[in-house]
């Protein structure tokens, strides 16, 4: 029995509450023992009785028989010297059974009995009790007929009430054991009859555990509710893969129209945005004219436009499975490219680089730079001025590990799982104004990192800000450039 303590409460499990939350098994073993003692019970009790009372009557009619020969052989005879009291010794007619006889007159007086022999009593007729004797008294009959005295034949009843004793108790073993024996018959029964439902429960959480719903679900071979079960459980997991594969499918086609649909958009946008500057260079640089507010308005928002494409195809490969090409590369070289990138746009805060050495990786230079671009421009949009921003590149064993640490307020611990999904903002999904960012900078990061056979977390840094770490697996490069280590 386990119990579980709540300070000074102990609160029990529920199957101890109530037969009912019982497993099937322990029900229907206690449902066949209730059922077996009932039955056994009454059994028991109707045969007790009878087998009681057949044990007392045959000690009785034993008795009965005894004291009748005694009465047939004593004979009282009346003499001028009183009463002639003839028949057999009474001492040897009572030895074997251990018996106490008295031969009293018709007066009630005793006139002859065995050795040692305890007072009976007036001789009542019939059977009577004396203590722990049980006493029958016979009439003597004169030659006329008339009583001339009685016979009282007595014997110890011990060992028939132990021997009843005893027989109750063999019954009571007997029901105690046929119960037991309908217990466990009745568990190994519902152990058998319950073996296919375990297999169909142990495939159930299988599947639930891979989530492969195209496992088949084992098939008993009786054709009862169980066999029913288990086809209708291997019909709906058909629905299911079925949907699934369709669902799958249509998605795929999504991803692949949404990769599609980017990558034609960003020829007309780059020829928009070339257009839109060559408009812009042949404008005077003085003109503050509402033609020149438009154009500029027109370069941002194409701009903006042609980033946003970019990070929809990015994601959209990587949804729809497609591997850019692989090539081997210093991550050192490219943290180097990424930082001075953001150096522009850092303003007042101070941007610490800790890269000491070539860290050789097998990927693609265009995401891995973008994927540190991302991180660096996630900790300068959600710090203020003045805030320090670290950004360090190490080598640990066969990962390559990026980390972006800054001091600023850092990311709540509830939305550190979400920080890294699509068009999150600000302090959570209902923020899509913050910060003037798409919302899809860290979920770059995170399928950039996933493409690349690693991974990312964000966690509380050291300078009590936001840490962002990337583990990315080494790779063999033959590039050697100089390492860098400085403050920008």
């Amino acid at each position: 029995m386990s119990e579980r303590s709540e300070g000074a409460k102990t609160v029990q499990p529920r199957w101890l509450h109530s037969p009912r939350t019982w497993p099937v098994r322990w029900r229907l073993g206690a449902a066949s023992a209730a059922l077996t003692l009932a039955i056994l019970l009454i059994f028991a009790a109707v045969i007790g009785h009878f087998a009681t009372q057949r044990i007392r009557g045959d000690f009785d009619r034993e008795m009965r028989g005894a004291a009748s020969t005694l009465g047939s052989e004593v004979r009282v005879t009346e003499t001028p010297g009183g009463l002639l009291v003839t028949g057999p010794e009474l001492d040897d007619f009572a030895g074997p059974n251990d018996a106490v006889v008295r031969v009293l007159d018709a007066t009630g007086r005793v006139q002859e009995q065995t050795h040692h022999a305890p007072n009976l009593g007036r001789p009542p007729p019939g059977i009577s009790h004396v203590g722990s004797l049980r006493v029958i008294t016979t009439p003597i009959l004169s030659e006329t007929g008339h009583v001339a005295g009685y016979v009282q034949y007595a014997r110890s009843n011990k060992h028939v009430e132990s021997t009843i004793d005893r027989l109750w108790l063999f019954i009571a073993a007997g029901v105690i054991g046929g119960v037991l024996l309908a217990c466990l018959a009745g568990m190994a029964i519902a152990n058998r009859a319950m073996q296919p439902i375990a297999a169909l429960t142990a495939m159930a959480s299988e599947i639930a555990s891979t989530r492969d719903p195209s496992r088949r679900m084992p098939q008993p071979e009786a054709d009862d509710e169980v066999g029913e079960l288990a086809r209708t459980l291997e019909q709906m997991l058909r629905s299911l893969d079925a949907a699934r594969t369709e669902r799958e499918q249509a998605m795929q086609k999504q991803r692949e129209f949404v990769a599609d649909a980017s990558h034609e958009l960003r020829t007309p946008l780059t020829s928009v945005i070339a257009n839109l500057e060559l408009l812009q260079a042949s404008l005077p640089t003085a003109d503050t004219s509402e033609d020149r507010e438009m154009v500029d308005s027109a370069l941002r928002s194409s701009q903006r436009m042609s980033r946003l494409v970019a990070d929809l195809l990015l994601l959209a490969k990587a949804d729809a499975g497609r591997i850019s090409e692989r090539t081997d590369c210093d991550l050192a070289e490219i943290v180097d490219h990424a930082a001075a990138e953001v150096a522009p746009v850092v303003g007042e805060r101070r941007l610490n680089i800790d890269n000491g050495r070539p860290v050789p990786v097998r990927g693609n230079p265009d995401e891995l730079h973008r994927m540190v671009v991302n991180l660096l421009d996630n900790a300068v949009r959600h710090t203020p001025n003045g805030s320090t921003i670290e950004l360090r590149l190490e080598a640990d064993g066969d990962r390559a590990i990026v980390e972006v640490a800054d001091n600023g307020p850092g990311i709540p611990d509830e939305l550190r799982d979400q920080a890294f999904d699509r068009f999150v903002r600000g302090t959570g999904p209902a923020d899509t104004a913050a910060g003037g960012g798409t919302g899809l900078g860290l979920a770059i990061v995170r399928a950039v990192a996933h493409s690349h056979g690693g991974d990312v977390e964000a966690s509380r840094s050291q300078l009590g800000g936001a840490l962002i770490t990337v583990s990315l697996p080494l790779g063999k490069s033959e590039q050697r450039i100089t390492p860098s280590l400085g403050t920008l």
